[in-house]
């Protein structure tokens, strides 16, 4: 799950709706490398006294993708520090996201950054999850529970859309079918249900001044089990120490860690 610090690209202005050529109006773009998933993400910078602003575009079932974040972001605003929407266009087949930039590095950045805060910045994150874990269940109107993502894990398969090379090493040379065969035998799982933001990794949380700022990506948002977010995150920081992965739940607060809950939501992230 490693991702590089030099992550975008300088790129011309797209084509974009009239109705957000104004807020776009005099930006130098770039385009985004990471965390795409089929879409398009500009970065929008360099206009004087003005922030920087993401613009995000899809088509297809992309599009689908851009509309669910908007509708997410607008709901998390009062709860969290996530971006705020500037504007947004859907037409039938394709969707424009226009939201402001948080400012800060990604947690990936500031770990590789900033090797002696690396134990400060898992405090920051295991603390900004549980703040996100503690949005009441009754307010939130998303589901994104293991049976709603088998379901789309299981169209993906049958569709050829789970990208094998992309696995992480645990499951190197293996295909679809006998991850989801090692996935679903773990079943059935307790649930714990909490507000969970689906894709917690290390390049959707901006960090600076030694606190979290942000999350970004909230597509995937919605009441699942808390090992949704907490087996994604613990698997990004293998790339730096295992100390790290024991401080995030020590910190998180949580018993010991529940492997199987662990592996099976490391399974299930594979097909997304």
């Amino acid at each position: 799950m490693r991702t590089s610090p030099h992550r975008e690209e300088p790129c011309a202005a797209v084509a974009i709706p009239a109705s957000l050529a104004a807020d776009v109006e005099g930006y130098d773009w770039a385009r985004d490398g990471v965390g795409e998933s089929g879409g398009a993400v500009y970065r929008l910078h360099g206009k004087p006294g003005h922030p920087d602003l993401f613009l995000k575009q899809g088509e297809g079932t992309c599009a689908t993708d851009v509309t669910d974040e908007m509708v997410r972001l607008m709901w998390l605003a009062a709860f969290l520090p996530v971006p705020a929407v500037r504007g947004f266009v859907r037409t039938p087949d394709a969707a424009w996201l226009l939201m402001t930039a948080i400012p800060g590095l990604t947690a990936w950045q500031a770990l590789e950054a900033f090797p002696a805060e690396r134990p400060a910045i898992v405090d920051a994150l295991a603390d900004f999850l549980r703040r996100f874990h503690a949005i009441p269940v009754s307010d939130c109107p998303f589901t994104s529970n293991h049976a709603c993502r088998l379901a789309q894990a299981r169209r993906r398969l049958d569709a050829g859309l789970v990208d094998v090379e992309d696995f992480d090493e645990e499951r190197q040379g293996w295909n679809a079918e006998q991850v989801w065969d090692a996935m679903t035998a773990l079943l059935p799982l307790a649930p714990d249900s909490v507000v969970t933001h689906g894709d917690f990794s290390l390049d959707n949380l901006l960090w600076h001044n030694g606190t979290i700022t942000g999350c970004i990506d909230v597509g995937r948002a919605g009441v699942a089990d808390r090992y949704q977010d907490l087996a994604i995150l613990w698997n990004c920081l293998c790339d730096f120490e295992a100390a790290l992965q024991k401080r995030l739940f020590h910190r998180y607060a949580t018993a010991a860690p529940d492997w199987r809950k662990l592996n099976f939501h490391l399974m299930l992230d594979e097909f997304f």
